[in-house]
């Protein structure tokens, strides 16, 4: 864990993963964020208490005071963090929006997994 930074989780095994991690990079020009891809660092995961097959599953990111958020909650707090999209990050929390955001990432994220990361039996977590 990196005190003081947010950490996001990712999956870089996933090409749709990679394709919106970039995205986000572009925008972090600061470095507020620190990048762990969990495929080739799963044992510094492990070591912060998430499971590979937790962090395949749901998207997590460690807030700047350490706590963990996963799915929709997650996302909210790395939005905080890039410009461009702080704004929706305030928005979001404003209108409490992350509750409707969880609903439609929770289907998300099975399929990510099922047909974007397992797709042609590359991995049998599905």
């Amino acid at each position: 864990m990196t005190p003081g930074r947010v950490t996001m989780y990712f999956d870089g095994g996933c090409p749709l993963c990679r394709r919106e991690v970039a995205q986000y990079r572009r925008l972090d020009r600061d470095g507020r964020v620190r990048w762990l891809d969990i495929s080739t660092h799963s044992a510094e995961l492990v070591a912060e208490g998430i499971t590979l097959d937790e962090a395949l599953a749901r998207l997590h990111v460690r807030d700047r005071s350490g706590e963990l958020h996963t799915g929709a909650a997650g996302f909210v707090v790395l939005w905080a963090e890039l410009p461009y999209l702080r704004g929706l990050a305030r928005v979001v929390r404003a209108l409490r929006l992350v509750p409707v955001l969880e609903l439609a990432y929770r289907p998300f994220a099975r399929w990510r997994l099922r047909h974007r990361r397992c797709a042609g039996d590359v991995c049998a977590r599905s």
